[in-house]
């Protein structure tokens, strides 16, 4: 079994990073080399988080056979756990992973953030815009090599700096994480918080999305002038085609039907834009597209939410104990959900159970963030040992539970990676950065999201390694350092650095947490003038009330669609078979007048045949293909019953129309 759990990590971490990337970006429509890259990113930051916990036990195993099997004290201790990696492994797969972790952080996904987010219209002019817009973040880096070649300490230096740089970005995220996720769970437990903060953000979101389509509307304006300008034979049309290819199907068509491309350019009467200017209104259009694609499909999730929510309210006091919504479910189902979470179900675990399951989750996550703070605040003291993961360790050490051993290190591992890596993807600055689910996050956030994690990795197991005293250098004892710190570096790569920096700054992470917990950040963004939902705010309730009544307005134009799709559909099912009848009626007449015609061909008289018989022909074939008036909710009439009754008097004056008409007939033959 050796390295089959190693294995195992790998694949399993592999389809997890997959999965996110799935959930946020969008394979059909993003680049590949963007995709790649993000998904790169993430697999080899979570490999890193997965596969340190394997490390550690191979390193204790590794010691408690030196210990007791050389000397023999134990030879039932000396056994290798089924997790446990040959020797060389490890580093060779520690070097790999962080080395192209951090060329990816600071070389690659910086130049591939300016390509994606340039406007020009060939690879070559995308890379030569993102050569120069990445020129003095390049050139200070040519600076810093240098300096540190020639110090000789290239390699000490860099990863002192790019773990002092993460460290720093780690603790300001670990203190908003250690608050706000068991906070966040517990206010899940709270209906009408959930149902108030969502009023609040779809008041938010409709005045993102409102500002989003008059951005576009300006940008498309803007398209249309260029398109009418640059004719077909003018040599920068390919560039204005590619553009309107990147605009909405239904502005193109609008485009399209407005060009007069049978003109001739003439330099000389218009003024044309040039290539550069182009290029920014691509780069421009690129932007607004998406954002305007983001609150459209935002807007229907916030919709579906709060009707949920709703739903929610209204049923925690059903005396039937069944889940009744308001609307049925716009996508297909699985059946095999639909029988096992049946409607009792669901109001057993949505007004009964997840409550309480959110309150429970909240007290253990909180309780591992007080853990987190205090050994945050004590990790450098040995003698006694106050870190609480490291007592947990040694325990487990004492006994040798090398399962033990893992389980402790991959939940703490786990829960800090969790804080982290959570405030990455809720953070938002502005439209610069945001990730947004349901595969509407753009190029640049997922480059930028890559960038974080690699960055912010290293220095994150660097301190898992210290609070759980597994750094040889921070617990002082003359033990076998695991094969991470061996390749990355420990947290006292240099002195001046690890005296100060990297003890005391850890403890800023308790004045962080405090300023959460009282969204002190909150407060100074809503006094900046950028809305926060705060329930003791008037603007807060502004906007609540606002977006309550968007919810009301959206909910009642659903319910109109729905009572009329239900309208039709029973109409259908009521006079679908009448309809039916009266079709074999008007076939069975048909047969009746063309046998009467035949007979009446064979007699001698025929030159007095009335002319009009192709009329009367024509009139039998419209009764046969009469169909039911389709139902209109928004017509003046909506009674069904007097539709039926205006369509049935309408058939009957024209059965009698076609019999006058037969006998009027017969009388001219006769006469």
């Amino acid at each position: 079994m050796s390295g089959a759990a190693l294995g195992l990590e790998i694949v399993f971490v592999f389809f997890l990073a997959l999965f996110l990337l799935h959930r946020y970006g969008d394979f059909k429509k993003q680049h590949r080399l963007v995709i790649v890259a993000t998904l790169l990113a993430w697999y080899l930051c979570f490999l890193i988080v997965f596969i340190l916990p394997l490390d550690v036990s191979t390193v204790r195993n590794m010691q408690d056979i030196q210990l007791n099997c050389i000397k023999c004290v134990c030879k039932q201790k000396c056994f290798k756990p089924w997790s446990y990696i040959p020797d060389g492994i490890m580093p060779i797969f520690w070097r790999v992973v962080y080395w192209t972790s951090q060329f990816l952080t600071w070389i690659l996904l910086p130049f591939m953030q300016s390509y994606a987010r340039s406007g020009g219209f060939s690879i070559t002019g995308k890379i030569k815009t993102a050569l120069i817009e990445n020129a003095i973040y390049y050139g200070t880096y040519l600076l810093i090599f240098g300096a540190f070649l020639y110090m000789n300490q290239l390699q000490t230096i860099g990863i002192a700096a790019a773990n002092t740089w993460g460290l720093f970005l780690l603790v300001l995220l670990l203190g908003y994480g250690l608050v706000e996720i068991p906070r966040s769970h517990w206010n899940g437990a709270k209906r009408g918080y959930l149902l108030m903060k969502t009023y609040f953000k779809a008041a938010k979101l409709m005045t993102e999305k409102a500002d989003a389509e008059e951005n576009l509307e300006d940008i498309m304006e803007e398209v249309r002038k260029v398109s009418e300008s640059i004719k077909y034979n003018h040599p920068l049309r390919k560039c204005v085609d590619t553009i309107l290819k990147k605009c909405p199907t239904e502005y193109q068509e609008r485009m399209g039907r407005n060009m007069d491309d049978y003109e001739d350019f003439d330099e000389r009467q218009n003024s044309y834009p040039s290539e550069k200017s182009l290029a920014k209104l691509h780069k421009q259009v690129i932007y607004s597209v998406q954002r305007h694609r983001r609150t459209q499909v935002q807007w229907q999730i916030l919709l579906e939410q709060a009707f949920y929510l709703e739903d929610v309210a209204k049923n925690e006091s059903s005396a039937t104990r069944q889940f009744v919504h308001t609307f049925h479910s716009q996508e297909p189902e699985n059946k095999i959900i639909q029988y096992f979470y049946t409607p009792t179900v669901e109001w057993y675990w949505e007004c009964l159970l997840r409550p309480w399951f959110c309150r429970v989750l909240a007290v253990v996550l909180a309780t591992f963030s007080v853990i987190v703070v205090w050994s945050e605040c004590t990790f450098f003291s040995t003698k006694p040992v106050l870190s609480l993961f490291a007592v947990f360790i040694q325990l487990a050490e004492k006994t040798y539970n090398y399962i033990y051993i893992e389980m402790a290190c991959f939940l703490t591992i786990f829960f800090l990676s969790i804080c982290v890596y959570s405030t990455v993807f809720r953070i938002r600055v502005f439209n610069y950065y945001y990730l947004a689910s349901h595969h509407q996050t753009d190029a640049y956030s997922l480059l930028f999201s890559g960038m974080l994690f690699c960055r912010l990795t290293p220095p994150l197991c660097l301190n898992f390694l210290g609070l759980t005293h597994m750094d040889a250098t921070i617990s002082h004892k003359n033990t076998q350092p695991t094969a991470y710190t061996s390749i990355m570096g420990s947290m006292r790569v240099l002195s001046f650095i690890a005296d100060g920096f990297y003890i005391y700054y850890p403890m800023l992470v308790v004045i962080l947490c405090i300023a959460t917990y009282f969204s002190l950040g909150t407060r100074c963004l809503n006094l900046l003038g950028f809305q926060q939902f705060m329930g003791d705010s008037e603007m807060t309730s502004d906007l609540i009330d606002e977006g309550k009544e968007l919810i009301r307005r959206e909910k009642r134009k659903r319910q109109r669609q729905e009572e009329g799709e239900n309208r039709r559909r029973e109409w259908k099912e009521r006079y679908g078979n009448r309809d039916e009848s009266t079709r074999s009626r008007a076939v069975h007449t048909d047969q009746k007048e063309s046998s009467f015609s035949e007979t009446n061909a064979n007699r001698p008289l025929s030159k007095y045949t009335r002319s009009n018989g192709r009329t009367e022909r024509d009139r039998i074939e419209l009764l046969q293909d009469a169909e039911p008036l389709d139902f209109n909710a928004d017509s003046v009439n909506d009674d069904p019953l007097e539709s039926d009754s205006g369509r049935l008097q309408k058939r009957k004056l024209s059965v009698t129309g076609s019999v006058a008409g037969i006998q009027l007939g017969i009388r001219s033959w006769n006469y």
